[in-house]
């Protein structure tokens, strides 16, 4: 078996030229080497697999080269590759001090790459300052880290930083082009555009995820056969999604999202391609911003057709809407539940099926609308006294024709207007809703006032308090406590139209003349009489009638039965 050697190895640059999405940096390094003006400590950071150690690799070996140097020089003994993850004590840092005072038998420069060099310990960063500001002519020191932070800053600070950054889809997914072409692959461009956004610019990840996948599909890679390798969601994943969410498709969007469940992928990924997506979609709506689409040219296409689909409007709630369902999504105790209610609603934005009632329509719009009728508002109706209605006049449209047809109907009788108490009973918390309900109460009664045939026939004291006590009695059973012990406190006395009432306080007064609306309506239609009015006084003299403490309890009682004291001092009780 022959041995394998992996693409990150095999196709690994030998020169900056090759290196992939750093050419600030190696045009920097390049100048440096011409110019002779490079300094002797280097910091090479940045994220994994973007190629510092391969730049320290190809520096080392381009400063010790000269004219009669072979390509195949690699200038082993010149340079030392330290790992700082598992050589990181005081001791190490001593014994590379001690080699560095060793000048080189070949080539100019001895070259110390010191990998991962966040992991040195305090002391050993400590100990390495002194040569690191002060290294010998012949010695050059490149570290390199994914942690610089990490780094303490007198090291920093004796250091030329070269930030390297993550290699871009493009990039990436031209050079995996290219190792594809070199070894006999054909790939699809949407391929290698998944593979790249995978690697998430790390090349050496998008080498390896290249290598995997062609071991699964051989020598045609296609795009089904990355997506199901990888196992991730593809561009038509959310192309069908956002088709059936622009279609108003609930329950095969459900089952969509059901299928990617038990595939194993993530709700929360999920539902982050798709605001990703949308965010696409309205990226396509400019031509100016198409270039921030990092796709393929066959998805670019599809993005741009499904874009004229979507409006702009529904783009941004939609993104809204993911993004809201992303930021709640780790906090939530139900997360699929709160992703298939999130899909409804997308579903729901540009739903036209139901719409609630217009202000003027019962029957919606859209009824008129289909049959070719140009809707007209209904106007409530308006009371007119009996005595001035004769007949009714009545039009009549025929649809079919559109003709209007005039009749003269039969004298129509107003119906008896009778005063209830309104069975929708608003807050009494709110000063607006009581305002409301008394002005409306106050309509009620101007249009009795306004009718000619109200009786007002004679009332005398006992029907009134008969009358009285029914309507308290009526309070109490539907749980007006507090009104009812108001009508209970005085007894009204009737002089001519007007029942007088007399309180103690303000309050008591207040809190009828809140509810005398619909008592007065109850005692003018119950004893015929609709010029009957109602007066309340305040006097505080009358409180001095009611007991409220246990002292004025008992003094009460006494004035009653005096035996009541004498009771008290023989069994020695207390009020």
């Amino acid at each position: 078996m022959e041995h394998f050697v992996v693409s990150a190895r095999k196709y690994r640059p030998q020169t900056f030229k090759d290196v992939v999405g750093q050419q600030a940096i190696t045009n920097t390094l390049l100048s440096a080497i011409e110019n002779n003006h490079l300094a002797q400590a280097l910091l090479f950071t940045g994220p994994r697999g973007v190629g510092k150690t391969t730049c320290a690799r190809i520096l080392a070996k381009m400063i010790n080269s000269d004219e009669n140097t072979s390509e195949n020089e690699d200038f082993a003994f010149n340079i030392f590759e330290l790992d700082a993850a598992s050589n990181n004590s005081v001791d190490d840092i001593r014994n590379l001090t001690d080699q560095v005072r060793i000048p080189p038998q070949v080539g100019k420069y001895k070259v110390y790459i010191i990998d991962e060099v966040h992991m040195l310990s305090a002391a050993a960063f400590n100990a390495f300052l002194k040569t690191l500001e002060e290294p010998p002519k012949h010695c050059i020191f490149i570290l390199a880290t994914t942690e610089k932070h990490k780094i303490i800053p007198t090291i920093l600070s004796r250091c030329q930083i070269f930030d390297f950054k993550r290699i871009t889809v493009t990039d990436a997914k031209d050079y995996l082009k290219y190792i594809a072409k070199e070894q006999g692959i054909t790939a699809e461009d949407d391929a290698l555009h998944i593979i790249a956004q995978k690697a998430d610019g790390a090349m050496r990840d998008a080498l390896s995820i290249f290598d995997r996948v062609v071991s699964f599909s051989g020598n045609n890679l296609t795009r089904q056969a990355v997506t199901e390798n990888l196992n991730v969601l593809d561009y038509e994943t959310y192309f069908t999604s956002t088709d059936l969410i622009l279609n108003n498709s609930i329950p095969e969007l459900l089952i969509q999202y059901n299928t990617i469940l038990s595939k194993g992928f993530d709700g929360h990924h999920y539902i982050a391609g798709l605001a990703s997506h949308f965010r696409d979609l309205m990226v396509c709506k400019n031509p100016s911003t198409i270039e921030l689409l990092e796709v393929g040219d066959d998805t670019k296409i599809k993005y741009v057709e499904q874009c004229q689909k979507a409006s702009n409007s529904f783009l941004m709630k939609g993104i809204q809407l993911a993004n809201d369902c992303d930021l709640k999504y780790k906090t939530s105790k139900n997360q699929r539940l709160l992703v298939e209610l999130t899909l409804m609603q997308l579903a729901s934005i540009t739903f036209d099926g139901e719409k609630k009632n217009h202000k003027h329509f019962i029957i919606p719009p859209s009824y008129f609308k289909a049959k070719g009728i140009s809707p007209v508002a209904v106007t409530k109706p308006t009371i007119t006294p009996k005595s001035k209605v004769e007949n009714k006049i009545k039009e009549e449209v025929n649809v079919s024709t559109g003709e209007t047809i005039s009749a003269v109907s039969e004298p129509v009788s107003i119906p008896k207007l009778s005063i209830e108490k309104p069975k929708k009973r608003t807050s009494g918390l709110s000063l607006k809703s009581i305002r409301e309900k008394k002005e409306h109460q106050i309509r009620q009664m101007d249009v009795v006032i306004d009718e000619e045939d109200l009786p007002t026939e004679p009332v005398t004291q006992d029907a009134l308090l008969e009358a009285w006590e029914a309507y308290t009695a009526s309070m109490e059973k539907k749980g007006e406590k507090i009104l009812a012990s108001i009508l209970q406190m005085d007894t009204p006395k009737l002089k001519d139209t007007t029942i007088h009432l007399t309180y103690s306080n303000n309050t008591n007064k207040i809190e009828l003349e809140r509810a005398q609306f619909p008592l007065m309506a109850y005692l003018k239609k119950r004893l015929l009489n609709y010029d009957l009015k109602l007066d309340i006084t305040v006097n505080e003299e009358v409180a001095k009638k009611y007991a409220f403490t246990p002292q004025e309890k008992y003094e009460k009682l006494k004035d009653k039965n005096p035996n009541i004291e004498l009771l008290r001092k023989t069994f020695g009780l207390d009020i």
